[in-house]
């Protein structure tokens, strides 16, 4: 049964959103705050996270940042704003999803479905669970990535992008088709989300040594040089 955290200080939408889930079958635990969820993550880790952006002492945005240096697990952010730099900020720091308050219940649920079923369709992996391009390695079943025998915490969306190009080395690919590979046909976002999501692959591998070269091929798209 996959565990869904759900971070909210209304405890009205806490509940909501835990009643709507618990219905699709899904394990809920609720949390009024970041520093709750902090204790929490120290001895377990959940298969998702619904977040809201507003939260007494650090913000959802602030937690989020800090989950991504250990978890790479979904998460979707809710927020009564519903402004563009919200939903952009959001999505530079790894959200996988976001939700305007109000939002329909029903819908969350479709999105949440909808996550699980794309994590979980198996990869083409060509008889092979791994890709090695020098001194990276992808493994598919684990959605670990290793350079120099050191691990790169990357979120779900970030993975599927390097993966994507992973698969097809010194092959451009259109910003259109990342984003119809990764994000969906029915994406309504910007091309910059593809951009941004380079960006902070680009840091977090550089951190760890010297990656393969993620090429921006101008006006067009991306490649990975190998």
């Amino acid at each position: 049964m996959k565990t869904i955290w759900i971070v909210d200080d209304e405890k009205d939408i806490r509940n909501l959103i835990k009643r709507y889930l618990d219905n699709e079958g899904y394990e809920t635990r609720t949390f009024a705050s970041a520093e709750s969820i902090h204790s929490a993550l120290i001895n377990a880790t959940p298969d998702m996270l619904i977040l809201d952006i507003m939260l007494p002492g650090d913000d959802g945005l602030s937690l989020c940042r800090k989950i991504r240096e250990q978890h790479n697990m979904p998460i979707i952010f809710i927020s009564a704003r519903g402004d563009e730099f919200d939903r952009i900020l959001g999505m530079e720091l790894g959200a996988d999803d976001y939700l305007a308050k109000p939002f329909s219940p029903r819908e969350m649920v479709v999105r949440v479905n909808a996550i699980f079923r794309r994590l979980g369709k198996p990869l083409d992996t060509d008889n092979s669970n791994y890709i090695s391009l020098g001194n990276i390695t992808v493994d598919l079943r684990k959605r670990r990535i290793t350079l120099n025998n050191d691990e790169v915490i990357l979120s779900n969306r970030e993975f599927e992008l390097f993966l994507l190009l992973a698969k097809n080395p010194n092959c451009p690919l259109s910003r259109n088709q990342l984003i119809e590979s990764i994000w969906g046909y029915d994406f309504a976002g910007d091309e910059r989300v593809v951009d941004d999501t380079i960006k902070r692959i680009r840091k977090k591998l550089g951190r760890k040594g010297s990656p393969p070269e993620l090429e921006t091929v101008w006006g067009y798209g991306y490649k990975l040089n190998v």
